[in-house]
């Protein structure tokens, strides 16, 4: 029988996959955020007048938004049977299996007829297909990160799974760099084929995470007769507060990015701040540091804790707020590049990394999956209506709508921080210490 720390936290050292369970993760999380957060670029530049061609510029932007938030509403459904099978049956299988429901959706999305083409029912088909998308990515974030968190060595938990969470900005990276060389093709390949080269990514994610082993500490819960016949019930029953708790503090991350960068995108072109190349160009300048940042932001938990982090962050998000916008409003490239990075690098991707060792740490192991997914997942709802809302604040207070409505999760986010414990505090990090120093690795 293992050690009841194993059970926990799994090895001391890590297990010798540890390395390869991370970047096998992340292969999978980039893929699954290309998909996803192309499908937020395409309906910033594109969807409107391909989908919802007889509205006006700005219903066909908000209505293009709210295709959108479908997926994000959809998530919490794809993080209870993601999260309920991660404690049924494996981590892993999940991994597997989100991974083929996104890509098959996302490679459907460039094969859509628009409008003009198929009437009623092209936009019909999309807001279907993106459900698809929004329950397969619900599935895949709590996979992901537990297999990496249980596979890493206790005093590098933040940064293994900070490895898993910069797949969302690689993603991000990937997905404007080919809707930058795609806005040059003529019509609607300038969207479709962003699409459809996904199904080249998918098989190569397929193939790496075909090879990662299942998490030690699901076959130790599973050894010793602790699979739970309802976890996501159990949780809701024994651990709603931390459900709630861990909801706030995703909203400061998740629908914060959904003003400062979804909502920014449609910003800068409608209010013609800057040319669809530059935003994007300005995306991907984020992204390419957002990917180094998040991996740091992560590390930097096992070091201070990861309380301290968020709580300094959503700090500076509600002072960054209102700043933002006053930048982007100057249409100084350098400004708004300037911006885009902060608000992604600072105010998403420290929350992402703090997210990674966090969120796992609040559960027990035995209904970890289905705590973290659900506290993680619920949170999209909110991000998913939070682009057009902002559209509606703009209408209603102009930019200072949307920066009000950053503030505001941001605030929420530190509130959050305040009510959540602390999962690896000074005592915890000696503890880890005392036993790293006091265990031998393992070899062979």
């Amino acid at each position: 029988m293992r050690s009841e720390a194993l059970t926990m936290r799994g090895p001391v050292h890590g297990t010798p996959d540890a390395r390869r369970v991370a970047w096998g993760s992340t292969a999978g999380a980039v893929i699954e955020s290309y998909d996803f957060i192309g499908f937020g670029t395409a309906a910033a530049l594109y969807f409107g007048p391909a989908f919802f061609p007889n509205a006006s510029p700005v219903i066909g932007t908000l209505s293009a938004f709210a295709t959108l938030g479908v997926g994000f509403v959809a998530r919490p459904i794809g993080g209870i049977i993601g999260g309920h099978l991660g404690d049924k049956i494996g981590r892993k299988p999940v991994l597997v299996a989100s991974l083929i429901v996104m890509g098959l959706a996302t490679f459907a999305i460039g094969l859509l007829p628009t409008y003009e083409t198929a009437g009623v029912l092209a936009p019909a088909l999309l807001v279907t297909v993106r459900i698809i998308q929004g329950v397969a990515y619900g599935a895949e974030w709590g996979g992901a990160i537990l297999m990496t968190y249980e596979h890493a060595p206790w005093r590098r938990k933040g940064a293994f799974t900070g490895i898993v969470q910069a797949g969302f900005p690689i993603g991000l990276l990937l997905a404007n760099l080919v809707f930058l060389v795609s806005v040059n093709l003529s019509g609607d390949w300038a969207w479709r084929v962003p699409f459809l080269a996904s199904l080249i990514l998918v098989i190569v994610g397929l193939i790496v995470r075909a090879k990662v082993p299942e998490s030690p500490v699901f076959e130790d819960v599973r050894d010793s007769g602790d699979i739970v016949k309802a976890p996501i019930v159990q949780v809701l029953r024994e651990d709603w507060r931390n459900v709630l708790r861990g909801i706030g503090l995703r909203i400061a991350e998740t629908a914060g990015y959904a003003v400062a960068i979804t909502y920014m995108i449609s910003y800068l072109k409608s209010a013609e701040l800057a040319s669809s190349g530059e935003t994007i160009m300005a995306l991907c300048i984020a992204s390419a540091v957002g990917i180094g940042a998040t991996v740091a932001w992560g590390g930097l938990t096992d070091r201070i804790g990861r309380r301290p982090v968020y709580l300094w962050v959503t700090l500076f998000g509600a002072l960054w707020a209102i700043p933002m916008f006053l930048l982007v409003n100057t249409a100084s490239i350098i400004a708004i590049v300037v911006t885009v990075v902060v608000s992604y690098a600072v105010c998403q991707n420290a929350l992402a990394g703090a997210q990674g060792a966090w969120f796992p740490e609040l559960f027990q192991a035995k209904t970890r999956s289905s705590g973290a997914s659900l506290a993680y997942q619920i949170s999209a709802m909110i991000s998913g209506v939070t682009p057009f809302v902002t559209t509606l604040l703009f209408l209603w207070l102009g930019w200072l709508g949307p920066a009000l409505l950053f503030l505001a999760y941001s605030a929420l986010g530190l509130v959050s921080a305040l009510l959540t414990r602390e999962t690896w505090g000074r005592a915890e990090r000696e503890a880890a210490a005392r036993a790293t120093a006091e265990t031998p690795v393992a070899v062979g």
